[in-house]
């Protein structure tokens, strides 16, 4: 082994803590940067790798089956600029009968004979196809109904749900047989034909309308209802991924913050403290090229040991999250891109090597006999006055040796305060994004009821939940534990010019108190008086104080805006006395404190038995969004705060290590190993301190910048209600976490210190 070889694998071993900690710093930097831009890479485009993989349609569009024949259909495929085509399908809005006493919305059915094809794979996400007539597949995300259940068509026919399926270019809300057809159709059922086209050019805008008016060229005029752009579905899905990318972005960027921080200062203080040695080598004939080289060997050692774990680590705990990411994305085979992977070990390797080679080069430039004297030198005696000033508070000598010591070496001072203060941003962050995250959930579920009551199973389908909704109110009322209560019927409708289906929902009673949040206006109190999503008022072009005219089942109803209710889908609500053929299909009941749930709900149950009705304690379902975020938070707080830990337990092995003639004098004055282990605690606890408070603003700042990010990312506008989720109890413990993460890298060195012996000390150099 050569001399550089050997001077390499020297100072590993005689650097154990230096080495783990670059090591474990190093992993804790790759982990976190793998996971945060990996996951950030991988959301941008979930839409594109589905679409690719289940050939999407990049026009879909909508004939009228009296104007069109269906050879005349399969004629277009022909059209200049289509590369594949299927279709035509026949497609139906059929609306089936209630259930349970809740109306379905009307379903979109396609009818086709497989689920593959040329254009538009269908993928399959549970059950099977339709292999009968009465049979039928739901598309996921429109309505959630578990196979085998059988749903009433309008002609009396009974179909059985036989699986839920995914269509990326979302072209049916359920699928059937062709042969089903004629038991679907009928008065009242919108009618047409489906055809589904690829382009070989459909990158832009002005690409797809090309090809469309390709298409529509060879069809008769006026035979196309309606035709949609596959540039407008990937819209939509790239606002549910696009939720993710100012927080993952937030939380990279605090990664490789804090990777830079640390790695950075340990490997400088691991040089600075070796200086002495250098000038050893040197004097052994070493030359200042081949003391830089090894000492950035060293530090690339540990730190390429660090980056596979990291990496490795990585690419682990991204996998329950890229599968949850799947199903959230209709995406399949969702991955970290192997770039990332490189980019972020390599990144991390770049940095430890630069600031090793920085370090070096200064100590490799002094003369042999300045370097020796440089590491024998007790150092300049900076924080004299501090020392000074810390004898003549009423605490006990070793603490105030403790409080003083920050002050003698600023440079590593200055580097664990940065530390905490960078962990103790973002666990504010991450408390602040966690209780925002939870508050907007339940602004958007707008429902925390303790109790909801319900048509009665055992009645079947279509039976009216009550004939009179007072009568019912009043059963509720008079039961022990109400506190508040109303009853609600939703209802699909329709605004001209807008494609989107809009659900409204007519209100009996007070519902301000179920989640409810206002971004403006007030609530409706008048009948006539609405208040609306901001969804629907941007697509209809409203504002407060507009009018907006809704069809509900054919019926016009003109509502006016009084407010901007937080939601995120195309909805708008207002009073039963405005649309009074309304009859509640659920009522939803807050109960007093104290009051057990399944108690009431039982009693509530007996006392509506004559009105077919049941009352159940409400469940409340995780939106699978919410656990992804809450996961990745967690995760990446915890690395970040072990950063910051190791990044404090450096620094200290590093100044016990330059002082530890000055602990051997101290302790053979007297100082106990109690008294030792308060002073090194005492050394790092006000930086601790400091660090919080300063870390504590800068979180509360990104909380305010990412979180609006996010909903503005989804198309929603957040009330300050959804963002004021800081009191002043949690503020106070958050800013002791500060000196809480410094103790906790303290504790190993403050042990470390309190067992070395007073003549050991002493002869150390």
């Amino acid at each position: 082994m050569s001399g550089l070889g050997r001077v390499i694998r020297s100072g590993v071993r005689r650097r154990r803590v230096q080495t783990i900690v670059i090591g474990l710093v190093t992993a804790a930097a790759v982990t976190a940067t793998v996971l945060g831009a990996g996951l950030l890479v991988a959301s941008k485009a979930p839409f594109d790798d589905a679409f690719a993989a289940q050939r999407g349609a990049h026009l879909t569009v909508q004939t009228d089956t009296d104007l069109v024949t269906e050879s005349q259909l399969t004629a277009s495929a022909s059209a200049p600029g289509v590369v594949a085509a299927a279709g035509p399908y026949r497609v139906l809005v059929v609306t089936f009968a209630e259930r349970a006493g809740m109306r379905l919305p009307p379903l979109t059915i396609v009818a086709r004979a497989d689920p593959g094809g040329a254009v538009d794979r269908v993928e399959l996400a549970s059950g099977r196809w339709p292999a009968r007539p009465d049979e039928l597949v739901l598309g996921g995300g429109h309505v959630r109904i578990p196979p085998g259940v059988r749903l009433s068509a309008p002609g009396g026919t009974e179909f059985t749900v036989v699986g839920t399926a995914r269509s990326v270019s979302d072209t049916a809300s359920a699928w059937v047989l062709p042969s089903a057809i004629g038991a679907l159709d009928g008065p009242g059922t919108a009618d047409g034909y489906q055809m589904l086209y690829r382009f070989a050019d459909a990158r832009t805008a002005t690409e797809v309308e090309s090809g469309r008016d390709a298409v529509v060229a060879t069809l008769p005029p006026g035979v196309v209802t309606g035709a949609r752009s596959w540039l407008d579905v990937r819209q939509r899905a790239v606002e549910d991924a696009a939720v993710f990318v100012p927080f993952l972005v937030a939380f990279a960027l605090l990664g490789i913050v804090m990777a830079i921080l640390v790695v950075g200062t340990v490997v400088a203080g691991s040089v600075g403290a070796a200086t002495r040695r250098i000038g050893i080598l040197k004097a052994l004939g070493c030359t200042p090229a081949g003391i830089v080289r090894a000492y950035v060997a060293q530090a690339l050692f540990a730190a390429t040991v660090g980056a596979v774990a990291g990496t490795v680590t990585g690419n682990l705990i991204a996998l329950p999250v890229l599968a949850e990411t799947e199903q959230l994305y209709g995406s399949a085979n969702a991955t970290i891109a192997w770039w990332v992977t490189l980019l972020a070990a390599g990144g991390m390797l770049a940095v430890v090597a630069v600031t090793a080679w920085i370090a070096a080069l200064r100590a490799g430039r002094l003369r042999t006999v300045d370097a020796i004297a440089v590491g024998r030198a007790s150092g300049p005696a900076r924080g004299r006055w501090a020392s000074h000033l810390a004898a003549r508070l009423p605490v006990a000598r070793p603490v105030g040796l403790g409080l003083a010591r920050p002050f003698a070496r600023p440079v590593r001072t200055i580097a664990i305060l940065l530390a905490v203060a960078t962990g103790s941003a973002a666990t504010t962050f991450a408390t602040g994004l966690g209780a925002s995250l939870l508050r907007i959930e339940t602004a958007l579920d707008q429902n925390v009821a303790d109790v909801t009551v319900s048509g009665d199973r055992a009645a079947g389908p279509g039976t009216p939940l009550t004939a009179d909704p007072a009568k019912a109110l009043a059963t509720i009322d008079a039961q022990q534990g109400t506190q508040a209560r109303y009853g609600l019927a939703k209802a699909p409708g329709t605004v001209v010019g807008i494609s989107d289906r809009v659900s409204v929902t007519t209100i009996t009673g007070n519902a301000t108190w179920d989640g409810f949040e206002m971004v403006a206006g007030r609530w409706f109190m008048a009948p006539g008086e609405s208040v609306a999503s901001g969804p629907l008022m941007k697509a209809a072009g409203a504002r407060i104080g507009d009018s907006v005219t809704v069809h509900v089942e054919g019926t016009p109803v003109r509502l006016h805006i009084v407010g901007e209710v937080f939601e995120s889908n195309m909805a708008v609500f207002t009073s039963t006395t405005t649309i009074a053929d309304q009859k509640p299909a659920e009522y939803r009941v807050a109960l007093t404190q104290g009051t057990d749930a399944g108690d009431y709900a039982e009693t509530l149950t007996g006392a509506l038995a004559g009105q077919a009705l049941t009352a159940q304690p409400t469940g409340l379902e995780t939106d699978p969004l919410l656990v992804v975020v809450e996961g990745l938070t967690a995760t990446l707080t915890l690395l970040l705060l072990a950063v910051a830990g190791l990044g404090v337990l450096n620094m200290l092995v590093l100044d016990l290590r330059d002082r530890v003639h000055d602990l051997g004098v101290h302790k053979a004055l007297g100082m106990t190993p109690g008294q030792t282990i308060a002073m090194v605690i005492a050394s790092v606890a006000g930086v601790g301190l400091v660090g919080g408070l300063l870390g504590v603003p800068a979180g509360i700042a990104m909380h305010r910048l990412v979180v609006p990010m996010m909903a503005a990312s989804g198309g929603l506008h957040l009330p300050a209600t959804l963002l004021d989720v800081y009191g002043p109890v949690p503020l106070a413990a958050l800013a002791l976490g500060g000196p809480m993460t410094a103790l906790l890298g303290a504790l190993l060195p403050a042990g470390w210190a309190a067992r070395t012996r007073t003549a050991t000390a002493l002869r150390t150099e």
